[in-house]
């Protein structure tokens, strides 16, 4: 049933609604994939001192999205991410293009990205560009929550 709707919101399957003279929404294929194959969807243990959890959301459209990454504490490289999103197919594909875009990359390269980056590379119409924008977000709040956590630790450590 979720893929149906989901194929409903995606424009698939839509042969008969052209028919009676309403055209279907239709979204590029980068989202179409992103949405029926997302990359990296899961979580780490927010309590990894090697984690950084960027949760942010979307009132207006009730989008959420947890995007988290692994930092290595050496060298300061985002060795792996992932993410959990409740939204729309350009909300999970959005998610789902900022993991791979942030592995491998040092933390303050990843602050570089931009929602517009994320919105030409998915061919995202203007409604729906809040979904890129949140992932703009949520990787900002993982980099700070990576670096506030991290800056907690060092300061008990210099106390102790």
């Amino acid at each position: 049933m979720l893929r149906q709707v989901g194929n409903r919101v995606l424009g698939l399957g839509q042969r008969s609604s052209v028919a009676r003279g309403v055209l279907p929404r239709l979204y590029h294929e980068r989202v179409v994939d992103h949405y029926n194959n997302p990359r990296n969807v899961g979580s780490f243990d927010k309590n990894d001192p090697t984690v950084g959890t960027g949760l942010v959301g979307a009132p207006a459209c009730g989008d959420v999205m947890k995007l988290q990454i692994k930092v290595d504490d050496k060298t300061g490289k985002i060795t792996d991410a992932c993410f959990k999103t409740f939204g729309c197919g350009s909300a999970i594909a959005s998610s789902s293009v900022a993991t791979e875009w942030v592995k491998g990359k040092q933390m303050e390269e990843v602050l570089s990205i931009k929602n517009t980056e994320i919105a030409k590379h998915l061919s995202l119409p203007p409604v729906k560009l809040h979904c890129s924008m949140l992932a703009e977000d949520a990787i900002k709040a993982a980099v700070k929550d990576y670096v506030s956590k991290n800056a907690k630790l060092s300061d008990k450590a210099e106390n102790a």
